[in-house]
């Protein structure tokens, strides 16, 4: 599931996001403040941000400036503020889209899967890897005519590496992203999950492969 950070410090406008973001198939990160925003970015690892310009502690303009200094996902800024000298700042601190207080919740939705398509993230139930589909709702791997049924959390550990080729995610991410952060197990949890995929989708391996990185984690390759 694709994970959407919004950092706002009106409750009211977090409900109001969760509500209509949540039924699309996002998950939706809340936090309040700037130094909050930025502390989930680095322990979670989202795939988009939303981020309200006027926040405490550190505004939207700051965060936005510090989240390009280690990151390209896709920020979407949002503010009261509707003057043209605040979208150019925002522009050129590095948001990539901008709405202004107040919206359309719908127009917001439009705006994160407009973005999401351009970064080329999939939040769809549905991932191809070459002849291979990965179905979310039926937690099913198929290949040809052939098809498997995996346990909930091995489909999630597949989906999430398959969603991201050639990205690393070590086993303290995929755990939070996975287990979630109250989760209280052993990291080595995760390689028992990926020897038991690897040993289910083995007759998959022509089409991908999932590669562990010495000393970081796991990615999951494209074989063709």
């Amino acid at each position: 599931m694709v994970q959407i950070l919004v950092a706002e410090d009106d409750p009211n406008i977090q409900r109001l996001l969760k509500i209509y973001l949540e039924p699309e198939g996002f998950e939706v990160i809340q936090a309040y403040d700037g130094q909050e925003a930025l502390h989930k970015l680095f322990e979670l690892q989202p795939e988009l941000l939303v981020l309200d310009i006027m926040m405490p502690k550190m505004d939207g303009i700051e965060v936005c400036k510090e989240v390009r200094t280690f990151s390209q996902l896709p920020i979407l800024m949002v503010t009261a503020k509707g003057e043209r000298i605040d979208k150019l700042n925002g522009f050129q601190n590095g948001a990539d889209d901008y709405i202004v207080k107040p919206f359309d919740p719908m127009e917001l939705v439009m705006r994160v899967k407009a973005l999401l398509r351009r970064y080329r993230i999939s939040w769809s139930h549905h991932l191809q890897l070459g002849s291979v589909l990965l179905d979310k709702l039926a937690l099913s791997v198929s290949m040809n005519e052939q098809s498997i049924v995996l346990p909930q959390k091995e489909f999630e550990l597949l989906f999430r590496l398959a969603s991201y080729p050639g990205k690393i995610f070590t086993r303290a991410q995929l755990i939070e992203q996975i287990w979630g952060m109250d989760y209280e197990g052993d990291e080595r949890t995760v390689d028992v999950h990926i020897k038991r995929i690897r040993e289910r989708t083995r007759q998959m391996d022509e089409h991908f492969k999932i590669v562990t990185v010495r000393g970081l984690g796991y990615r999951l390759e494209m074989m063709s």
